[in-house]
C-alpha cells in the first residue's frame, strides 16, 4: 500500500486562502507586513521594541501610515518612526510612487489631448504607457486628484510654525486656444519638531498681491501659526500680504534675490568688489558685527557710489532681519535657497511636459511631487534642532521705563514692509 504523500504547506494554505474572503486576505497580508516591518526596525535600532539593552542605538517613535495596492485591495500599512534617522521599507514601497504616477497621468492627457503629438509619442514610449485609453487615465487622475486634494487641504496641526519660507514658479499652460504663464505659489515650514513641511500650494494667473493675500489666507485659516520670521524676495503683494495675514511676523528679504536687485543698480565694473563688501556682512560672527560691518561698507561705497549706498540703506532693516535669531539657524533663513532643490526637482518633473494641457493636469503633477518631497522630510532628520527653536521663539522686549530687559515667547518684532 503506498504511503499518503506529506501536506505542502504552501500549497495547503493557499488553497484555504483562496476560499477566504478579501477582508481576511487584506487584514493576514496587513499584519504581516507590519511584524515584518516592526522586526527590521528593531535591528536597526540594537534592541527589541520596549526592551532596555545595553546594545541599543535607536528608539522607536511611533508610526507613518501608507497606503500599499496589492491585488488583495489597498492596505494601510505602518511604518515605524525613528527618533534619530529615518527607516523606510524599500524592499516593498517606493519612495515617488505618487509623483510618477502623476507623470504619467500628465503625459498620458497631453498624448490623448493631441498636445505636442509627436513629443509625446516618445515620453509615452519613454515611460512604458501602451494603449491607454481616455477611461484608463480618467481613472488614474481620479485617484491621484484626491490625494493631492487631501495634502493641499490638510489641516496645519504641527505648528507652531516659527520659520516660513515663500516662493513663486513660473509654468506653461494651454487656455483658450493659446499658451499662458501661470504661477506655482509654494510656501514651505519648518514645524514644532524641527522637521520642514509643505505648507500649500496654489496656482494663479499672475503673482499679484491678491493671488499672494489669497494664499495665506488659506494657510493662516488651515492652522498657520507662530510664525516669527518669513523669507521671500521684495515682491510688493507678497509683502504685504504677509503684513495682512500674519501680523507681527518679521520678514526676512532672500539675500539671494536682494544681491541680484543690488546688482542692477551698480555698475557693471564695480560689481566685483561692492559683491565682495556685501558678502563680508554676512561672514560676520555675531549681530554686533554683522552691524558694524554694514555700517564700514555704507562707509565705503557713500563717496564712490552714491546710488549703491543709498540702495543698500533702504533695505537694511529687511536684509538684517536673521540677526534678531541665534546664529545657528541664520544659513536655514536668511534666503530662500533651501528651497531651491525643491523647485529643482519640481523643474525636473514638469520640463518633461513642457506645457501643460490644463491647469488640473498642472495641480496633479506639481502637488504629487509637493507630497512626495513633505514624505521625505517627514522621514528624514530634524532640519532644525529643538533647543535652537525654543531659543529662536523667545524675544527679547525692553520696557523703557525701567530698561529692564524681558523675556516672552509671544512677542516677536514688526514687519517692516
Amino acid at each position: 500500500m503506498t504511503a499518503a504523500p506529506m501536506i505542502d504547506p504552501a500549497r495547503f494554505l493557499h488553497e484555504h486562502l483562496e476560499q477566504a474572503s478579501p477582508d481576511l486576505l487584506r487584514s493576514m497580508l496587513t499584519t504581516f507586513i507590519n511584524t515584518l516591518m516592526s522586526a527590521e526596525a528593531d535591528a536597526v535600532c540594537g534592541a527589541d521594541y520596549g526592551t532596555r539593552s545595553a546594545e541599543r542605538t535607536n528608539t522607536r517613535n511611533g508610526y507613518r501610515h501608507r497606503d500599499f495596492d496589492t491585488r488583495a485591495g489597498t492596505l494601510d500599512v505602518a511604518i515605524p518612526k525613528l527618533r534619530s534617522g529615518s527607516y523606510f521599507p524599500d524592499w516593498l514601497l517606493e519612495r515617488r510612487r505618487r509623483a510618477e504616477r502623476a507623470l504619467t497621468t500628465v503625459v498620458a492627457t497631453c498624448y490623448l489631448l493631441g498636445v505636442s503629438t509627436r513629443r509625446m509619442e516618445k515620453l509615452v514610449d519613454s515611460l512604458g504607457i501602451t494603449r491607454l485609453s481616455k477611461s484608463q487615465v480618467s481613472e488614474m487622475a481620479k485617484d491621484l486628484d484626491a490625494q493631492v486634494a487631501d495634502f493641499r487641504h490638510r489641516p496645519l496641526d504641527a505648528g507652531p510654525y516659527t520659520f516660513v519660507a515663500a516662493d513663486a514658479l513660473v509654468l506653461k499652460v494651454r487656455e483658450g486656444g493659446r499658451v499662458v504663464n501661470v504661477h506655482a505659489l509654494v510656501a514651505t515650514g519648518v514645524n514644532a519638531d524641527g522637521h520642514r513641511e509643505i505648507l500649500g500650494l496654489q496656482v494663479t494667473s499672475a503673482e499679484d498681491g491678491a493671488g499672494w493675500l489669497a494664499f495665506f489666507r488659506d494657510l493662516t485659516a488651515r492652522g498657520l501659526t507662530g510664525v516669527a520670521l518669513v523669507t521671500s524676495d521684495a515682491h510688493a503683494g507678497l509683502v504685504s500680504a504677509i503684513g495682512a495675514t500674519l501680523p507681527g511676523t518679521t520678514w526676512q528679504r532672500c539675500r539671494t534675490h536682494y544681491a541680484a536687485n543690488l546688482m542692477a543698480a551698480c555698475p557693471k565694473s564695480s560689481w566685483p568688489w561692492v559683491r565682495a563688501l556685501l558678502h563680508s556682512v554676512y561672514d560676520q560672527p555675531d549681530a554686533t558685527s554683522v552691524h558694524a560691518q554694514f555700517d564700514r561698507v555704507l562707509d565705503a561705497l557713500a563717496d564712490k557710489l552714491p546710488r549703491v549706498a543709498e540702495h543698500l540703506e533702504a533695505a537694511r532693516t529687511d536684509v538684517l532681519a536673521f540677526t534678531a535669531f541665534p546664529k545657528e539657524v541664520w544659513r536655514q533663513i536668511w534666503s530662500n535657497n533651501p528651497s531651491e532643490r525643491l523647485n529643482r526637482e519640481i523643474r525636473r518633473r514638469t520640463d518633461v511636459v513642457g506645457i501643460f494641457p490644463d491647469r488640473d493636469s498642472l495641480i496633479r503633477l506639481v502637488g504629487a511631487v509637493l507630497a512626495e518631497q513633505h514624505d521625505e522630510w517627514t522621514e528624514g532628520r530634524r532640519y532644525l534642532g529643538l533647543d535652537v527653536l525654543a531659543r529662536c521663539r523667545i524675544r527679547p522686549v525692553t520696557d523703557s521705563a525701567d530698561t529692564e530687559e524681558v523675556t516672552t515667547e509671544t512677542t516677536i518684532p514688526a514687519l517692516s514692509a
